[in-house]
């Protein structure tokens, strides 16, 4: 197979940009048209959950797209390519995921009829390990979503100067992204992602495709980048702390008509996540075949891994006008509907956690008016971070784990104790919190500060011998090695006894590692200061009771409501005693008073 050559870079053209401005103006009428034409939303309920009417697998397209952004789209075939075929296993880690969140956390986030995800740690614990929830979340996702937004600019700036330097997010996408957040809300972000998620594009190039079996894809050893490992418990455990507690898939999966059918949501997301993660990861190894003897990076063609997919679409189309477009379109629409879903999330957090609560006589218009309007903020702020992420080291893809596990995961933790662990206290999981977010953050700064070796990680190796001009580019032969080698043994001399223990654990580790500590931590301190007494918790806050609830009969498919699932389970309940359409199964005052009435 031929090689690709060191020369011009290769750089979008009118027609790219006629269909990137075109999939915008699409984004953006769908959002406004769901906003406006269709009358806009009548109160804070019809902005953040769609008035809890939404199809299965509307909302299953939308959680797959999600997770079709930038992120992934770069990502994913550039750690393949760098790291070979065993990120496969992370689809297996996914499908552990939607299983835990079909059976765990989906039954009681939806009888309980939440519109924010840690109302529950109110209603279970208190109102400050709400806040702290709260907090955590807001400021995991803004750090996330700021990435998500910041990874195309990284397939224009490849577009544009041909990847010599690092991307800036562009306005016009970000003020397409607010439009999309603000006018059309949740159901707004459903089908439009629903409708650009149909615009995959796949193409395999390259002949006598060989690949070498690795054998450590099974290696316990933690330092180990990817292994079978690596993700069946850290994929898993980040996995599940974006599926099962975050706000932004939370909200869209509540918002289906029934429980059944938002299990359902879940399996149609799943299977878009395979297809995701397969054709991106076989992405990758087309990739390490294209270039293994002329690598881009070692040429200067690129100047950050994330770089490889959309120099390859360039290299692969460069006779084809448009499909690059495509691919940036493509790349685009995916952060639109993950970035438009968080900042919708932030909003909604926001107003049911610190505003409702101190202003509750506030009307449901003025309501609406002030989630839209801190989407502007969060959006702003999202975009403020993207324009900072060109610091990030390690890619994008580790970035947004790295976030998502070390904020994430503690909270992951905190969920589980209250929804598992009827003994569990407000002290308890307060101290769970502080030391797994400690523990994860130190791991995660330290190996920011004194990252591992290519060696440990497992990095395949390329070289740039079959590039035709690659010495116009790298200069004198043995010269790059030569300084790298005094670099290097500097930084040997410097590097801690931690730096290669650690600090070099895998990155899909830091959630596990924040999630375990939270729930060590939240069990030994609730033991000490007194267990919470199992009589003293309100019905549906436990896992087991609701279990217990469904054991001899299933639930009949219609929507939950707070009062009535609780009480009786939604199979109990007789059709003429349902409540109307416009009841708010969110509403704050009767959830506070629920655990109090059962005590009595």
């Amino acid at each position: 197979m031929e090689g690709a050559e060191a020369g011009p870079p290769a750089t979008f053209g009118a027609w790219d940009y006629g269909v990137f401005a075109a999939m915008l103006l699409v984004s953006t009428g769908i959002g406004l048209w769901v906003g406006l034409a269709r009358g806009g939303q009548r109160n804070a309920d019809d902005f953040f959950t769609g008035g809890r009417q939404l199809a299965a697998v509307p909302v299953g397209l939308s959680l797959a797209a999600s997770f079709m952004s930038a992120v992934q789209v770069l990502g994913v075939p550039a750690e393949a390519a760098r790291y070979g075929l065993k990120f496969l296993w992370m689809c297996a880690g996914q499908l552990l995921n939607s299983l835990l969140t079909a059976l765990v956390f989906l039954p009681v986030f939806y009888r309980l009829g939440l519109t924010s995800t840690y109302q529950y740690l109110e209603l279970r614990f208190s109102r400050v390990v709400r806040l702290c929830g709260t907090l955590q979340y807001l400021v995991a996702t803004m750090l996330y979503t700021g990435i998500v937004i910041y990874a195309p600019a990284l397939i224009l700036n490849q577009g544009l100067t041909g990847g010599r330097g690092r991307g800036r997010a562009p306005r016009s996408p970000g003020w397409t992204l607010y439009e999309h957040a603000e006018a059309g809300s949740l159901t707004g972000g459903v089908f439009c992602s629903d409708r650009v998620g149909h615009l995959g594009v796949a193409t395999v190039h390259g002949s006598n495709l060989h690949l070498v079996h690795d054998r450590g894809d099974f290696d316990p050893d933690p330092r180990s980048r990817y292994t079978f490992w690596t993700f069946i418990v850290g994929g898993t455990l980040v996995w599940l702390s974006m599926y099962g507690v975050n706000q932004a898939q939370v909200q869209r999966y509540v918002a289906c008509r029934s429980e059944s059918k938002a299990k359902l949501a879940l399996l149609v997301n799943q299977l878009g996540l395979f297809l995701i993660v397969a054709s991106a990861a076989l992405c990758g190894i087309v990739m390490f075949v294209f270039y293994k003897d002329c690598d881009p990076l070692l040429t200067e063609r690129i100047s950050a891994p994330d770089q490889y997919m959309p120099l390859l679409v360039l290299d692969i189309f460069e006779d084809l006008p448009g499909v690059p477009g495509l691919f940036l379109a493509c790349a685009y629409s995916g952060t639109l509907s993950t970035a438009s879903t968080s900042i919708n999330a932030m909003a909604a957090v926001t107003v049911e956690d610190l505003i409702k609560p101190r202003m509750p006589g506030l009307a449901p218009r003025k309501l609406v008016l002030i989630s839209k309007g801190l989407s502007l903020i969060y959006g702003s702020a999202c975009l403020t971070v993207a324009a900072l992420s060109s610091l990030l080291g390690g890619g994008v893809l580790q970035g947004s784990f790295t976030v998502m596990g070390v904020i994430s995961g503690p909270l992951l933790g905190a969920f589980t104790l209250g929804m598992l662990l009827p003994a569990c206290n407000t002290p308890g999981v307060l101290s769970g919190l502080a030391a797994g977010l400690a523990v994860s953050l130190w791991v995660a700064l330290g190996a920011t500060l004194y990252p591992p070796g290519e060696q440990i990680m497992g990095v395949l190796p390329t070289s740039a011998a079959g590039c035709t001009n690659a010495s116009l580019l790298m200069g004198p032969p043995g010269a790059a090695n030569a300084s790298s080698g005094v670099s290097s043994s500097r930084v040997e001399a410097d590097r801690p006894a931690l730096a290669d223990t650690f600090y070099a654990i895998s990155y899909l580790y830091y959630g596990a590692l924040g999630t375990l500590t939270t729930m060590l931590c939240g069990v030994l301190i609730s033991y000490l200061t007194g267990p919470t007494k199992r009589s003293s918790l309100g019905p549906g806050l436990l896992w087991w009771d609701l279990a217990r609830q469904t054991a001899s009969v299933a639930p009949k498919e219609d929507a939950a409501t707070l009062e009535d699932s609780l009480v009786k389970g939604p199979e109990d309940i007789p059709a003429a005693t349902k409540k109307p359409s416009g009841f708010l199964p969110g509403d704050e005052a009767h959830l506070l008073s629920l655990g109090r009435e059962t005590n009595l």
